[in-house]
């Protein structure tokens, strides 16, 4: 069984026992989090699609952490006029463990 759901202004595709990292969600490690935004469900080949959402489904989840993504660098410049400007940027995350699809 899997479901996709919308989470952070992103989709991602999901199975029950999954680990993956979202938007920062606003709960602490330990927390269980409902995300009600599911798009689509499928099970053994029957594939229900919402009109938005999935009337009544709903996916579970556990908080494992909260953390900071990898530093990117934004480096700006113009030739020749001795503009430089360095900036760096660490993403915030939370990693999720998907514990059940209730649909």
């Amino acid at each position: 069984m899997y479901a996709i759901i919308k989470t952070g202004g992103k989709q991602y595709m999901v199975e029950k026992g999954d680990v993956l990292a979202v938007e920062r969600l606003d709960a602490e490690s330990g927390d269980k989090v409902m995300f009600d935004e599911v798009l689509a469900v499928g099970n053994e080949g029957e594939l229900q699609i919402g009109n938005p959402v999935v009337a009544g489904a709903k996916v579970e989840a556990t908080v494992i952490e909260n953390g900071r993504g990898r530093k990117v660098i934004v480096f700006k410049y113009k030739p020749k006029k001795d503009y430089r400007k360095k900036q760096g940027h660490r993403q915030p995350f939370t990693k999720v463990r998907i514990e059940s699809i209730n649909a």
